[in-house]
């Protein structure tokens, strides 16, 4: 079959007409959404990652978007509109049904499921990029159709959706954006993924001016790219600030181990960080039979890591008492680190 036989066949045949009826909307497309909804919040609220894959598969907003990248392909202006509805009123349906479900479980304590949502980089992007191709591939490739699975997961859209309609419910309004920010970018990437892999495949108004045909799906394509140009650099921002973040966090973790070894007795439990408008609150549990003086916390803060974000560091340490005891009663009872004995 001939390349032009071939591009027939997708624009009249079976596949052609699937990518455009699922674009369009309908009751049955809301309704799954709306399910994949209340299954992805109760996974996020549970911290469940199987339930919210399982959120993940049966969601439908995959489908628009692809109608949006057939659309962009084929110059089909009607079919854009289309995708464009279809995905806002599922996106609606989503983010109505979270916020709601957010509020009746506003008691419930974020999970880690919906914080790992809120903070998107660059790997994201490719990773939407990369599933939008996939699933443009897979739709119009008999042999690959149950690889749609697999799409579905890899470029999930209902469970960062759902993350942050539940902060928004808590009023949780950064990261909210990060989730928002999250989906805004994985649909961009699949459209624009999708679009070129259906272009590629010559599901598009044929011409003999293949270059004349490539300048005009980029200028069609023009927003898409700028977006994910910019998308690109923010993203990779992201990045960049989040593993300067991890490693001033590792750095401080091991200068306070080292230099709480050095006060007699006492070691490093457990820390936390938190970040306010100008200052890097670190905060130290610490074990041990003498609380560190004012003085000793002040040098430890001293030789502390600058924080990467130019604040002002602070060290709170709270100490927690540690006496061994046996069925004799206290073990170490020399409170000035001298040699232990046991008490009768």
């Amino acid at each position: 079959m001939g390349v032009s036989e071939k591009s027939v066949f997708l624009r009249d045949g079976v596949t052609y007409k699937t990518i455009r009826d699922n674009a369009f909307f309908s009751w049955s497309y809301f309704f799954m959404n709306i399910l994949a909804t209340v299954i992805a919040s109760y996974g996020l609220l549970a911290n469940s990652p199987a339930v919210v894959i399982g959120a993940m598969i049966i969601a439908m907003l995959l489908e628009p978007i692809i109608g949006m990248g057939l659309a962009l392909a084929d110059n089909d202006h009607d079919l854009f509109r289309t995708g464009v509805s279809t995905l806002i009123k599922g996106v609606i349906g989503i983010v109505v049904t979270a916020f709601i479900i957010g509020l009746i479980h506003r008691n419930v304590f974020l999970t880690n499921e919906i914080i790992v949502r809120t903070a998107p980089n660059i790997f994201d992007l490719m990773i939407g990029l990369a599933g939008g191709a996939a699933a443009a591939y897979a739709t119009i490739s008999p042999r690959l159709n149950t690889g749609i699975v697999g799409v579905a997961i890899s470029t999930a859209l209902v469970p960062p959706l759902a993350s942050g309609s539940i902060l928004l419910s808590r009023g949780e309004i950064t990261l909210a954006m990060g989730a928002f920010l999250l989906v805004f970018t994985n649909m961009v990437a699949i459209q624009f993924a999708a679009s070129v892999i259906l272009w590629l495949n010559k599901i598009h108004k044929t011409s003999k001016m293949e270059l004349f045909e490539l300048k005009k799906f980029i200028r069609r394509n023009i927003i898409t790219i700028c977006v994910l140009i910019l998308l690109g650099l923010i993203l990779s921002a992201n990045l960049q600030k989040a593993v300067k973040s991890e490693l001033f966090e590792e750095s401080t973790k091991s200068t306070l181990d080292k230099e709480i070894s050095f006060l007699s007795g006492s070691y490093l439990i457990d820390t936390s960080f938190e970040k306010r408008s100008n200052i890097t609150i670190v905060r130290a549990v610490i074990g041990g039979l003498i609380p560190p003086s004012a003085e000793q916390v002040g040098i430890i803060e001293d030789s502390l890591p600058a924080p990467p974000d130019g604040n002002r560091i602070e060290l709170r340490i709270r100490f927690v008492q540690m006496d061994t005891i046996n069925r004799n009663g206290l073990v170490y009872a020399d409170t000035n680190f001298t040699i232990p004995k046991t008490l009768n």
